[in-house]
C-alpha cells in the first residue's frame, strides 16, 4: 500500500520561519479570507449516536458500559416511526444512571446527560445548542443531518458513532465530522444486527475505529480524558503560537510526510495541520508532539493515515446549488455560445482538489444539460485532480451510496446514474468526458487552454504564500475571459488585477489580461536555481535553441536601442516602465505614487498632459515635438509620442508613452547675442510653438478643472440630497421612537396582565391537580383527536395510564377494562353532544359503570370527552356492609 501511494518528490522540504510567515500573513490580512468559520464555544464535547434497525439494542449495550461521568453530552438519533410516539427515553434510562431527555425544544446540552431525538423531527446542533427542525425529506437521513450540523458547530469536539441499521444514513455525516477534526466510530459488522449502515460507513474510509458497542464505550472513556477534547478550540493565532513553540517537532512530522508521500505540508495553514495532527494523537493515546513525531518515524501506515487526514475535505453533489444555478442560467450559455464558433467546438474545465469526484460529475452534468442534444458535436474535457491517490481512485470508479438522493434530483438520478445493489454509479456518457489524476497544485504545472476552473474550498487550507503562488497559476491556465470559481470564504487576494469579480455572491471571476506578467513558478525554487546558473549545453537542441537564441538577441537589441517608454491606463497610472526613464521622470519626496503627471519632470508636464489628453479624446496617436527638459544645467529636447492600444479580451484602454531625446545642447548667457537675425527668428518661432503648447496644456487643464467642478457640484448636490434624506430619516426615527415608547408601555401593561393571568392559571392548575389527586374515581380526559389530555391517579389501574402517556393516542393504551368499541363511543359523544353510560367489567371480573360526556370549554365549544368509571361492586359491597351493620344494631 505504501509503495502504491508513494509519489515522486516534487517539492523540496523547506523550513519556513514563523516570523516570515507572520510578516506574509499580516500583508495579506485584508485580502485573505478566514479559513474556517468560528466554532461555537461549547460547555462540553458532544457525542452523536446514530442507529436504525437493531440500533436500539446496540445503544443499550453501549450505555451499559459507558461511565456516568465522562464530561460529554450524548445525543441519540434513532430512526423512528414518525406517526407514533416514542418510549425510547424510558427504555434507555434503564441502561444508565445518566438523565435521559427527549429533545422537545431548543436546549443547551449538559455534560453527563443523554438527549433523544423525537419522532418526525430532526435534531441539529446550532450555536452551542440542540434545536429541532421539521423533517421534510422522503429519504430518512436524520443521522447525516445531525452529524453535519455537529461538525459545523462543534468542530473537533464532535464525535460520531454509527450503529446497526439498514441503508447508508450516517456515512456523509461521519465524513463531515472527520473533516472538521472530530472522531468517528462504527459498530463492527459482526456485532450489528443489521450491518448495512456500519458497512457503508466503514467502506467510505471515514471511520477511525471499528469496534463492538461495549468497546466503543471504553474508547469514549479513554478519549474523554485526552487533552485533545479538554483544550480550547484552536484558532489561527493559537496555531501560529503553537507552531512556533514546537517548530522542531512539527518539522519532523512534515519531514516524515515529505519523505514517504512526496508532499511538503509546511506551506499549508497551521491551524488545520495542528488540529488534524492532534486528532491522530488522540486516537493513538499520544499526548505530546515529540512522541508523535517519533511514532511516525517507525510507523509508515500512520503516515498514510495522517496524509489522508490532512487532505480530507467535505464535498457532495451540487454543493452550494446556487452556484450551479448561476452557471447554468448566466455563464454557461454565453461561454458555450462563444466556444461554439471554434471548429470543432471544445470546452476544457479543471477542478483542482476534486476529492472523491462529486464536484467534477456535478459540473459535467450541468454542462451536458446546457448542451442538450448537441453533445456529439463537442469535445468536452473535464479534469479532476487531487493530492490523494485513494480519493482519485474513488472518483474514477464513480460509485456512490444512496445518500446522494438528498442532493441529486430523481430526474438526474434516472438520466445520469445507474443503480446497482443499492449504490449509484455514474453513467458512461458522463464518465467518458471526465479525467482524474493525482496532482499538487502548489508544485506541479497546471493544465492549459482552460475555459473554466472550479477551485472551491481548497485555498482556505493553504498559507498566504501558497495562495499567492496558486492564483497566477490559474491566470496562466485560463483562456482570455475564462471563469474562475472559488469557495464562499475565498478570494483572489492581492491579485484583483488578474481577475474581475462578476458574481460576488457566488465568487465567480473572469480572467483579465495581465498588464505586468506575473512570474509563474512550476518547479521548486531549488530546481530554478540549478536551471539558471551554470552553462547549459546547446548541442542537439535544434529549432528550439534557434528560437531561444533569436529571442535573446531581440531582447538585447530592444533594451539597447529602443526609446524609453511607459505604459499607462486612462487615469495616467503607470503600469510598466521600459528602458531608462530617469531623464524624463523623477520620484518626489512624500507618499509613493505611480501617476505619470506627478512623476514627470516639471518642464515636461504641460506637453505630456496635453498630448495624453489629446490621444484619450480622439482615440488616435498623438505627438508633441521639441519639449524641453533642463537637468543639471543642460537643456534637452524631447519628442513625446502617445500610442493608444487595447489588449485582446479586455475593454480597458491603454497608452504607450514614448520619450525620444532628439538633441542635447548648452545655453550660455551669451547665446542670444551670438545669434544673427535668422537665428532670432528661429528662436521666436520656437517660443511661439512653446506658447501654443502651453496654451493647449492650459486649455486641457481648464477642461479638467471644469470637469472636476461639475463632478464636485454633482457631489455637493448628492450630499445635500443625502442630508435631506438623513433629516427625514431622523424625523422618522423620532416618530418611530415615540411609537416604540408607546408600544413598550402597552407591552408593560400586557406583561402585568399576563403575569396576573399566569398567577391565576397557576393557582387553578394547583387546585385542579389537588382535586384530581384527592378524587378516588378513575377519570380520563381526551381531546378531539382522542389523545390523552389528563388523568387522575385512580385511572392508572383501570386504564393502565402512566404520567408519561399524556399526549399519546388512547388507542395505543391497553386498558384493564373490556371496552372494545371505546373509540366509537367517544366519537359518538363528541359528534352528538350526548352522554353515554355502560356497565363494563375489568380483567378481574369487577363491574364498573362507564360514563362518557362531552368536554366543554368556557365558550361552550366541544373539545373532547371525559371518561368516568364508577366501581359498582364497591358500591354494592358498601351497601351490603351498611345493611349488615344496620341489621346487627337492630338485633341488639
Amino acid at each position: 500500500m505504501a509503495a502504491k501511494r508513494k509519489a515522486k518528490s516534487r517539492t523540496p522540504f523547506s523550513r519556513v520561519k514563523t516570523s516570515d510567515r507572520r510578516s506574509s500573513q499580516s500583508k495579506l490580512a485584508k485580502a485573505q479570507p478566514r479559513s474556517e468559520p468560528a466554532k461555537a464555544k461549547l460547555s462540553c464535547p458532544i457525542v452523536g449516536i446514530g442507529g436504525s434497525a437493531g440500533g436500539f439494542e446496540a445503544a443499550m449495550e453501549l450505555l451499559r458500559h459507558l461511565p456516568t461521568r465522562t464530561g460529554m453530552a450524548f445525543v441519540i438519533v434513532q430512526h423512528l416511526d414518525p406517526h407514533h410516539g416514542s418510549r425510547l427515553p424510558n427504555l434507555l434510562g434503564k441502561a444508565t444512571s445518566m438523565p435521559v431527555t427527549e429533545v422537545t425544544e431548543t436546549i443547551t446540552p449538559q455534560p453527563n446527560a443523554i438527549y433523544v431525538q423525537p419522532p418526525n423531527k430532526c435534531v441539529i446542533a446550532k450555536n452551542g445548542k440542540l434545536t429541532l427542525v421539521s423533517r421534510t425529506e422522503k429519504l430518512n437521513v436524520a443521522i447525516d443531518h445531525f452529524f453535519e450540523s455537529l461538525a459545523e458547530d462543534c468542530g473537533s469536539r464532535g464525535i460520531g458513532i454509527v450503529l446497526s441499521g439498514t441503508g447508508s444514513d450516517g456515512t456523509a455525516g461521519l465524513r463531515a465530522i472527520k473533516a472538521a477534526g472530530g472522531l468517528t466510530f462504527a459498530q463492527t459488522e459482526e456485532s450489528a444486527k443489521f450491518d448495512a449502515m456500519p458497512r457503508s460507513a466503514i467502506r467510505s474510509g471515514f471511520v477511525d475505529l471499528v469496534l463492538a458497542p461495549d468497546a466503543i464505550a471504553r474508547e469514549i472513556q479513554r478519549i474523554a480524558d485526552h487533552p485533545y477534547l479538554k483544550r480550547p478550540l484552536i484558532d489561527a493565532e493559537g496555531a501560529e503560537k503553537e507552531a512556533y513553540r514546537q517548530a522542531d517537532d512539527l518539522g519532523r512530522v512534515f519531514l516524515s510526510l515529505k519523505k514517504q508521500m512526496g508532499v511538503d505540508f509546511s506551506g499549508y495553514k497551521e491551524s488545520t495541520l495542528i488540529r488534524r495532527i492532534h486528532r491522530r494523537m488522540a486516537l493513538h493515546r499520544i499526548d505530546t508532539l515529540k512522541r508523535y513525531a517519533r511514532f511516525l518515524r517507525d510507523n509508515k501506515k500512520e503516515i498514510e493515515s495522517l496524509f489522508d487526514d490532512l487532505l480530507i475535505n467535505v464535498t457532495r453533489f451540487f454543493r452550494d446549488e446556487k452556484v450551479f444555478r448561476a452557471l447554468k442560467k448566466r455563464f454557461l450559455p454565453s461561454l458555450l455560445k462563444k466556444k461554439s464558433k471554434n471548429r470543432p467546438p471544445e470546452l476544457r474545465v479543471w477542478i483542482p482538489g476534486c476529492a472523491t469526484g462529486e464536484e467534477v460529475y456535478s459540473l459535467a452534468i450541468c454542462i451536458l444539460e446546457a448542451l442538450g442534444g448537441r453533445t456529439s458535436k463537442w469535445r468536452i474535457q473535464i479534469f479532476g485532480t487531487d493530492l490523494s491517490e485513494s480519493v482519485v481512485e474513488h472518483a474514477r470508479l464513480g460509485i456512490y451510496s444512496s445518500a446522494i438522493e438528498k442532493d441529486v434530483s430523481q430526474a438526474r438520478l434516472k438520466r445520469f446514474f445507474v443503480k446497482r445493489d443499492g449504490l449509484y454509479q455514474i453513467d458512461r456518457n458522463v464518465r467518458d468526458i471526465c479525467t482524474f489524476a493525482r496532482q499538487n497544485i502548489a508544485a506541479d504545472p497546471p493544465f492549459s487552454r482552460l475555459d473554466m476552473i472550479s477551485c472551491r474550498n481548497v485555498l482556505i487550507y493553504l498559507s498566504p504564500d501558497l495562495h499567492k503562488r496558486c492564483i497566477p497559476h490559474f491566470h496562466y491556465a485560463l483562456n482570455p475571459g475564462g471563469l474562475l470559481i472559488l469557495g464562499p470564504a475565498e478570494s483572489v487576494g492581492l491579485y484583483d488585477e488578474l481577475f474581475k469579480l462578476v458574481d460576488k455572491k457566488n465568487k465567480i471571476y473572469t480572467k483579465e489580461a495581465a498588464t505586468v506578467p506575473r512570474p509563474i513558478q512550476f518547479i521548486p525554487r531549488r530546481g530554478l536555481e540549478l536551471a539558471h546558473f551554470g552553462p547549459r549545453p546547446v548541442a542537439g537542441l535544434g529549432l528550439n535553441f534557434d528560437a531561444d537564441l533569436l529571442k535573446v538577441a531581440d531582447r538585447i537589441i530592444l533594451s539597447t536601442y529602443a526609446p524609453a517608454a511607459v505604459v499607462v491606463d486612462d487615469k495616467m497610472q503607470v503600469h510598466q516602465f521600459r528602458g531608462r526613464t530617469d531623464l524624463f521622470l523623477e520620484h518626489m519626496p512624500g507618499p509613493a505614487t505611480f501617476n505619470l503627471i506627478q512623476l514627470a519632470r516639471t518642464n515636461l508636464v504641460p506637453d505630456l498632459r496635453a498630448t495624453i489628453r489629446r490621444s484619450i479624446k480622439t482615440g488616435k496617436p498623438a505627438r508633441a515635438e521639441r519639449a524641453k527638459v533642463t537637468l543639471r544645467g543642460k537643456s534637452y529636447e524631447i519628442n513625446i509620442q502617445v500610442v493608444p492600444f487595447k489588449i485582446p479580451g479586455s475593454d480597458k484602454s491603454w497608452f504607450l508613452v514614448i520619450f525620444d531625446e532628439t538633441t542635447s545642447r548648452s545655453k550660455p548667457e551669451r547665446f542670444l547675442q551670438s545669434l544673427g537675425k535668422t537665428g532670432v527668428q528661429r528662436e521666436i518661432t520656437e517660443l511661439r510653438r512653446e506658447l501654443a503648447v502651453s496654451k493647449e496644456s492650459l486649455q486641457a487643464t481648464i477642461e479638467e478643472q471644469e470637469a472636476s467642478n461639475e463632478e464636485l457640484k454633482a457631489s455637493n448636490e448628492e450630499v445635500e440630497s443625502s442630508n435631506e434624506e438623513l433629516q427625514s430619516t431622523n424625523e422618522e426615527l423620532e416618530t418611530a421612537k415615540e411609537e416604540l415608547q408607546s408600544t413598550n408601555e402597552e407591552l408593560t401593561t400586557l406583561n402585568e396582565e399576563l403575569s396576573n393571568r399566569n398567577l391565576e392559571m397557576m393557582q387553578l392548575t394547583n387546585e385542579l391537580n389537588n382535586l384530581l389527586a384527592s378524587t378516588q374515581m378513575p377519570i380520563v380526559m381526551v381531546d378531539n383527536a382522542l389523545t390523552v389530555r389528563r388523568a387522575t391517579p385512580a385511572a392508572r389501574g383501570a386504564f393502565n395510564i402512566l404520567p408519561t402517556d399524556v399526549g399519546r393516542p388512547l388507542s395505543e393504551l391497553r386498558p384493564n377494562i373490556d371496552v372494545p368499541d371505546m373509540e366509537k363511543i367517544l366519537r359518538d359523544v363528541i359528534e352528538t353532544l350526548g352522554t353515554r353510560e355502560r356497565r363494563v367489567t375489568d380483567k378481574e371480573g369487577r363491574q364498573y359503570s362507564l360514563r362518557v360526556r362531552p368536554y366543554r370549554t368556557t365558550d361552550n365549544k366541544i373539545d373532547g370527552a371525559v371518561i368516568t368509571l364508577v366501581d359498582i361492586d364497591g358500591e354494592k359491597e358498601a351497601d351490603a356492609d351498611k345493611r349488615n351493620r344496620k341489621d346487627g344494631s337492630s338485633r341488639k
